[in-house]
């Protein structure tokens, strides 16, 4: 990762634009460019850092996922 040319540099964000394209822009039609970027930030920080289950955080939403594992961590560090 980090090389030039490496296929796995940007798959992270890719996948992550992948999924919002899908879920959310595809269903929906906006107006303006700046009707567009306030609706998608709304849907990502209510609903898709929120709500949604995320496979790579054991069926959690990340913020869920977070707090999990910030308590662990704090537990084990007492």
């Amino acid at each position: 990762m980090g090389r030039v040319g490496s296929c796995f540099d940007n798959a992270v964000a890719e996948a992550t634009f992948s999924t919002i394209k899908v879920e959310y822009v595809h269903r929906h039609q906006f107006r303006t460019r700046t009707e567009a970027r306030l609706k998608i930030a709304t849907w990502i920080t209510d609903f898709y850092n929120r709500r949604r289950r995320h496979s790579v955080c054991n069926g959690r939403s990340p913020i869920d996922y977070e707090r999990s594992t910030t308590y662990v961590l704090e537990n084990q560090a007492a």
